[in-house]
């Protein structure tokens, strides 16, 4: 039992490791976690598992909202009126760009859970949105950039972004890659399409997550110790990882990303075709 005990807190670590870096660099957190799992074994049962995958995405969620807390509070007594404002548009358009994935992701939670969580769809997923990170990057001139302000950001930008966020419910997708992706298709610059990617996750990844913990139901003692262990390194990471790429996209583009998802589907591509996962 004990044994058993540290091997799976060593899961956990892992997990919220390769949570807390996946989640916001655009290379599929949901890819990443599905194919660790396979080498490194499960936690507990496959159904605790798969509301694990989810819920220790609350740990990214709180880094979010610790980095941002002066800028997502619309009541900080030291900020001006016009502050303010810009808060609360801001949080309008985050609400409204998450209506669309909120409501397909409810309807086809259960397909997906068991369609497409597997090794060939997240592979394909990350060559195709890999490509698509390369192309869009060498258009850029041809684009161009309309928008270089996240509080001036248009409401009809902002839908438009969550509707690529719809494209996040295909494993392997990355939730941040296709809004970032979308923002830079409707021209904003890198860093607000980035910086609205987080934003965006707080309510989608907070409603997936209870969503997950419903039909679960309460896990017990030794599975939640491995959750909320799982969370916490999530947590950590997830601090380090955003401040990371918010400083590397200053002066790099995307395509390092896209390279790195292109290299990774083609191999989990192979390992799934020779059984290895």
């Amino acid at each position: 039992m004990i044994v058993t005990f540290f091997h799976d807190l060593i899961r956990s670590i892992i997990l919220g490791i390769v949570e807390g870096i996946t989640e916001w660099l655009p290379i599929s957190s949901t890819g990443h976690l599905i194919i660790v799992q396979e080498l490194i074994g499960y936690i507990s049962s496959d159904a605790f598992m798969e509301m694990f995958n989810v819920v220790i995405q609350l740990g990214a969620i709180l880094a979010v909202v610790v980095i941002y807390f002066k800028k997502l509070n619309p009541f900080d007594k030291e900020k001006t009126q016009v502050e303010k404002n810009n808060t609360i548009s801001l949080w309008i358009k985050v609400i409204v760009a998450c209506i669309p994935a909120a409501v397909i992701g409810l309807l086809l939670d259960d397909w997906m859970d068991e369609h497409l969580f597997n090794p060939v769809v997240v592979a394909i997923a990350l060559i195709v949105y890999g490509i698509a990170f390369i192309v869009i990057e060498n258009n850029r001139s041809k684009i161009g950039i309309k928008c270089k302000n996240l509080d001036k950001m248009p409401l009809k930008t902002a839908v438009g972004v969550g509707l690529f966020q719809v494209l996040a419910l295909v494993p392997g997708t990355s939730r941040s890659g296709s809004t970032i992706l979308g923002g830079l298709l409707l021209g904003t610059t890198r860093y607000v399409a980035t910086e609205f990617t987080f934003f965006l996750a707080i309510p989608v990844m907070f409603g997936a997550s209870l969503l997950k913990l419903f039909k679960f139901g309460l896990p017990s003692f030794y599975e939640f110790v491995m959750l909320v262990v799982g969370m916490f390194i999530s947590f950590v990471v997830s601090v380090l990882a955003i401040k990371f790429l918010l400083s590397y996209i200053k002066k790099n583009s995307f395509k390092i990303f896209g390279y790195y998802r292109i290299a990774l589907g083609i191999i989990v591509l192979l390992c799934a075709i020779f059984n290895i996962i």
